[in-house]
């Protein structure tokens, strides 16, 4: 399919326009704050104030004074609510009832106030000094057999600051267990191309996207979770580039954006059409459209010697030949039945890639939850590297991050497998032996809860519990914990999936100022660009009683191992000293104290932009990589005679991650619920199904485990044929603990096979 068609079922209007704007001002009331967040608003994503908490997309250089999107707004106006929860509200709410709640109830209770301890021996969480709660802590961890029992999992909202400190203090500690959201998200993206290029991260900037010739957008629904960068695709649309989607579901962002910043836009009811071409294949067939594209390169090689950039690649790239192989290996049959595209859509993509000069590929999580996402994206990188572009202008990678500062949560060391060169550098900056073992990435710390041999579980953010997959053995795990520590703003899930005891930290919000014994304080982030900037908190904090998390960290580490190594103390007090300590472990953050404090911030280089690969070959690696030998529905039915479905998770727009701000799905055509489950209308006939039929969701698998949900209704939508999507955390349940992603294992939350029954009443 070449050409963008309508959303089934149909959202007329452009993506963002009057439709964004009338769903913030909604918001914005409901937050019973309206004047204050409208205030805080104007200084979201500006120089001196604060850096949104939703996406990591990156802030363009000539971006005005308004630079926040819808669900900016959204995430503001959920962090600023003047609702609060406190002990009273525990004291009338027993977890036994709090369970019971859907997960968008929990988080609309308010602002988390005060610290509160559940002793497991009532049904409620009662106060608890912070002094009480840290000691709490320290005797849970000290009287563990082993710092290895512990967990510290990172969502990707914490600062660098804190996430710095968080990973400091696990070190001393004595454990390398740092599960962190990036487990579940992004981790193929970093192994596929520091694999293939020496670096983790994009290679792009802002800047390189006002130079693109042309953009391809994989697996990825920028309106809902990265609405910003709707603006920029607008941007590139309208100066010529040519935009090409290819992602399973037809989603409005991608097809028509209508700027709310733009009077001509709203005045005129108009929009831009972001995507000139839109491609929808099965799920789990991009690496078979990319792999039909490099077959079709070298087929034209034959006879057009420019096809390929030759001199690129004998310069820069090693596995050539290998590489070549493979692609001359993989037929075409096997292409087409993976991807579900015709031999004339492989070529159409082949003519748009070849006839640009500079092109980016941009992709999410589309990509990279699926059984062979390494691969995958190692085949994205290929066939960027077949026409040179990684490392020159208007060209490379750009993974799209979701949460504001998961990328930088890794660069100062959120990581379960550190490079030997940052363990080294803290040894040498503080004067300890850091451990050395490998720590235990989320699937495998849920495994360790489940097995006795992990008791201990503190959350700097997130909600682990909505987030993680098989939701009935990820509350067993959390269950079986000794102690559970959610480090939090809102109430959530994991609040009320406790260990045998729990503790409640709340922590400023991003949105909130940090005042410490030095001062007011600023933090930094990094985004998708690796741009690191500050961020001002700017209203006055929800209660007198909430600590930064920061602080919070540094406390319990101040109590749990003392400041024989660390002088957590002084650290908690000027983050200026946390950020001196940062530059001198990470050389690239060099005079960072003073480079924040320039406009917009500053840029971590990275090697392979500068085509400077830090690989074992010291060049750009081809992966050579064969297609998957069978998808996830072609294994599935070896072991069922029943009708096969591929079911992905995703977000609904009134949602961000696991926080859930209202029961619509605007741009998909769902008003007031989430249990639902989008289904091809040829699928539907099949199965003798009809809209509005509700049906029971079963996995496939042959692991004797029984995974079903019930009371899902079907809505006919616009997706290929043996496929369908429903919402998470709801589905969460049907993901296998055990199916992951090889070579990363990341949940495969986009590739679950799936039967469904209609429920006769």
């Amino acid at each position: 399919m070449s050409k963008p068609t309508k959303t089934s079922p149909a959202y007329s209007a452009p993506a963002g326009g009057w439709g964004a704007l009338k769903s913030s001002a909604k918001h914005l009331i409901q937050s019973e704050n309206a004047a204050k967040n409208v205030k805080a608003l104007l200084r979201a994503n500006q120089p001196g104030g604060f850096d949104c908490p939703g996406c990591a997309w990156g802030d363009s250089a000539d971006a005005g004074k308004i630079d926040f999107c819808e669900n900016g707004v959204k995430a503001i106006a959920w962090e600023a609510t003047s609702k609060r929860v406190n002990g009273e509200f525990f004291k009338h709410h027993s977890l036994t009832e709090l369970k019971k709640w859907d997960d968008h109830s929990l988080e609309k209770s308010g602002r988390l106030t005060q610290p509160m301890f559940f002793d497991g021996k009532s049904d409620h969480y009662q106060a608890i000094s912070w002094d009480d709660a840290y000691k709490v802590i320290a005797e849970k961890l000290q009287q563990l057999p082993s710092p290895n029992e512990a967990l510290l999992y990172t969502s990707g909202r914490a600062s660098n600051e804190a996430a710095y400190l968080y990973q400091l203090f696990g070190r001393v500690l004595g454990t390398n267990n740092f599960p962190d959201c990036s487990n579940m998200c992004h981790e193929a993206s970093g192994i596929a191309m520091t694999s293939s290029l020496g670096t983790g991260k994009g290679t792009v900037t802002m800047a390189d996207f006002d130079q693109a010739d042309a953009i391809f957008v994989f697996g990825q629904n920028p309106g809902t979770n990265h609405p910003r960068m709707l603006g920029t695709l607008r941007k590139a649309s309208k100066r010529g580039a040519t935009i090409v989607s290819i992602n399973n579901l037809h989603e409005r962002g991608l097809e028509k954006f209508s700027d709310p910043q733009s009077p001509k836009d709203m005045i005129l009811f108009t929009g831009t059409n972001i995507s000139q071409y839109y491609f929808t294949p099965k799920l789990g067939g991009d690496m078979a459209i990319l792999r039909g594209v490099a077959k079709s390169l070298f087929e034209r090689f034959k006879q057009d010697k420019s096809v390929l950039d030759s001199d690129f690649i004998a310069e820069h790239c090693s596995g050539f030949t290998a590489y070549q192989s493979s692609v001359e290996a993989s037929s075409w049959e096997k292409i087409f039945s993976q991807c579900g595209l015709t031999r004339q859509d492989i070529e159409q993509i082949t003519d748009i890639y070849a006839s640009n000069k500079k092109v980016i590929f941009t992709w999410a999580m589309g990509i990279t939850q699926h059984k062979h996402s390494v691969a995958t994206i190692q085949e994205l990188v290929n066939v960027l590297l077949l026409r040179g572009n990684i490392g020159k202008a208007g060209a490379g990678a750009c993974p799209v991050r979701g949460h504001s500062n998961v990328q930088g949560n890794r660069t100062v060391g959120i990581n379960e497998k550190p490079s030997k060169a940052f363990l080294d550098a803290l040894d040498q900056h503080y004067g300890f032996k850091t451990p050395r073992r490998n720590g235990l990435n989320t699937v495998d710390s849920l495994h360790a809860m489940l097995s006795g041999k992990a008791k201990v579980f503190i959350a700097l953010g997130g909600n682990f519990a909505a987030a993680t997959p098989d939701t009935t053995r990820t509350y067993q795990a959390l269950q079986q914990c000794d102690l559970t520590v959610q480090i939090s703003t809102k109430l959530n899930r994991s609040h009320v999936i406790t260990g045998k005891q729990a503790l409640i930290l709340p922590c400023l919000g991003r949105t909130e100022i940090d005042r410490q014994k030095s001062g007011e304080q600023c933090i930094t982030v990094e985004d998708s660009m690796s741009m690191v900037h500050s961020s001002t908190g700017q209203n006055e904090p929800a209660s007198i009683h909430l600590r930064s998390e920061t602080a919070i960290v540094a406390g319990i580490a101040k109590v749990s191992v003392g400041e024989e190594i660390v002088n957590w103390t002084s650290l908690l007090n000027d983050y200026q000293l946390i950020r001196e300590d940062i530059s001198k472990v990470l050389p690239d953050f060099y005079d960072y104290n003073q480079r924040i404090k320039v406009g917009r911030g500053f840029h971590l280089e990275n090697k392979a932009a500068l085509r400077q690969w830090q690989t074992s070959a010291s060049k750009a690696t081809f992966s050579s990589a064969l297609l998957p030998d069978k998808l996830a529905h072609e294994v599935a039915k070896e072991f069922t005679d029943k009708a096969i479905l591929t079911l992905q998770t995703l977000r609904s727009h009134d949602q961000y991650n696991t926080s859930i701000y209202g029961m619509d799905d605007r741009y998909r055509g769902i008003t007031g619920e989430r249990r639902v489950i989008f289904v091809n209308v040829d699928d539907m006939l099949q199965q003798k199904l009809s809209n509005g039929d509700k049906v029971k969701i079963t996995t496939v698998s042959n692991d004797n485990i029984v995974r079903s949900i019930t009371d899902f209704k079907v809505v006919e939508y616009n997706i290929p044929q043996g496929c369908a999507a429903a919402y998470y955390p709801e589905t969460n349940p049907l993901v296998p603990l055990e199916s992951t992603a090889d070579g990363c294992g990341t949940p495969t939350y986009k590739s679950i096979a799936i039967s469904i029954e209609k429920i006769i009443d």
